[in-house]
C-alpha cells in the first residue's frame, strides 16, 4: 500500500467540476475536501432544525448585504469543493462559478464533530475565511473560530444558550444560540 499511496494524485477541483457536469455524482451527496470525494453524512432532524433557524436568523438581517448559501459549493482552493451547511458570501449571481469568498462559514455537526472541527477548520483558514462557526449539537454550544494564521484559526469562542453571537462581518445581527437550538 505504500507505493500505491506515494502514486496517489488528488483530484482538481476543475476536474470534478467537469465530472458533475457530466452528470456523475446525481444522486450522491458529496463534496471534494483535498482532492478526494467524500461523502457527507446524512442529516438528522436536529441537524436540520439547526440550518433551518440559522437561515431564518441570518436571511432577513443580511438582505441586500451578503448571500446566506445554505449547503451549496464555496471554492477554498484547486483541490476543494465543500458544501457548507451555510456560507455568508459577497451578493452576487454565481452562474459562472461558485463563490470563493465568504464572510463566515457555519458547518452543524453531531456525528461530523471531530472532522468540522479539525479538517474543516483548517480548509477554511487556509482558504482565508475570517470566521467559522461549528454549531456542535452534542453540547448545545455555537464554538466561534477566528483569526485565521498559518491554516488554523487562533482564537475559538464557545456560545452557550443565553448567550448571542454576532457574525464579526454583520455586528448588528444577533443569534441567539437558543433559538438555534430550539430552547428559546
Amino acid at each position: 500500500m505504500g507505493l500505491l499511496a506515494e502514486r496517489h494524485r488528488p483530484l482538481r477541483r476543475v476536474e470534478y467540476e467537469r465530472m458533475i457536469d457530466a452528470g456523475l455524482f446525481r444522486d450522491e451527496r458529496v463534496e471534494l475536501i483535498r482532492g478526494v470525494i467524500v461523502q457527507m453524512s446524512p442529516q438528522n432532524a436536529p441537524h436540520s432544525a439547526a440550518i433551518q433557524m440559522l437561515n431564518r436568523l441570518l436571511t432577513p438581517a443580511l438582505v441586500g448585504r451578503a448571500d446566506v448559501r445554505i449547503q451549496l459549493p464555496l471554492a477554498t482552493g484547486a483541490d476543494s469543493l465543500p458544501e457548507p451547511d451555510l456560507a455568508l458570501v459577497p451578493p452576487g449571481y454565481y452562474a459562472q462559478a461558485h463563490p470563493s469568498e465568504a464572510y463566515l462559514v457555519i458547518e452543524v455537526a453531531d456525528s461530523s464533530l471531530e472532522v468540522d472541527r479539525h479538517e474543516k477548520g483548517h480548509l477554511y483558514a487556509e482558504a482565508g475565511v475570517p470566521e467559522y462557526w461549528v454549531v456542535n449539537l452534542r453540547d448545545r454550544v455555537i464554538e466561534v473560530h477566528t483569526e485565521p494564521l498559518k491554516g488554523e484559526y487562533t482564537r475559538v469562542t464557545p456560545y452557550r444558550s443565553g448567550e448571542s453571537a454576532r457574525p464579526h462581518a454583520y455586528v448588528d445581527v444577533t443569534i441567539d444560540v437558543s433559538a438555534v437550538f430550539g430552547l428559546g
